[in-house]
């Protein structure tokens, strides 16, 4: 609850990219298991181009299984996800990279690549700046999650719609 509050506040210091000139959405998280990996698979079933990967991983890790779980409730299949690790992603021109918490923006920031990308935080779209990673934290928690994440991730393929229309 404490990271929530102050999610708020860190919201003003992150920049609004152009979403009019985004042509890959990439998810991030730390371990590519929960969070990222059902935000692409959403985003993907709803035909926009797609990525993630893990600031702290191992590729080829496989979905945490609640996560599996309530992916598959809500229509999904994870049981084939693989993790990427941020050493095997190869960035692309038009990717907007999205992150779970303020931190990650940081993290992401530190590595070269990524230094001057356009990065901004998933929740921002769905009005929940910090999406908490569900991990370890059970059934319920991870089906607010992955609700947060899902809201999330329509409202912004919103977003980059009414954008491009405006251009």
């Amino acid at each position: 609850m404490i990271r929530l509050a102050i999610s708020y506040a860190q919201l003003a210091m992150v920049a609004r990219p152009d979403l009019a000139r985004v042509e890959r959405l990439v998810f991030v998280c730390r371990g590519n298991i929960c969070r990222s990996a059902f935000a692409h698979a959403l985003a993907a079933s709803l035909g926009f181009p797609v990525a993630s990967f893990g600031l702290r991983t191992a590729t080829g890790r496989p979905a945490h299984d609640p996560v599996i779980a309530e992916a598959k409730r809500r229509g999904f299949d994870l049981a084939s996800h693989s993790a990427l690790a941020v050493e095997e992603f190869e960035p692309a021109p038009g990717d907007l990279y999205l992150v779970m918490e303020y931190r990650q923006i940081g993290e992401l920031r530190a590595l070269a690549p990524f230094a001057s990308t356009p990065v901004d935080l998933l929740g921002r779209y769905g009005g929940r700046p910090h999406l908490h990673d569900p991990y370890g934290l059970g059934a319920a928690f991870t089906t607010t999650s992955l609700g947060d994440i899902d809201r999330s991730v329509r409202a912004l393929i919103g977003a980059i719609g009414a954008a491009r229309i405006r251009r």
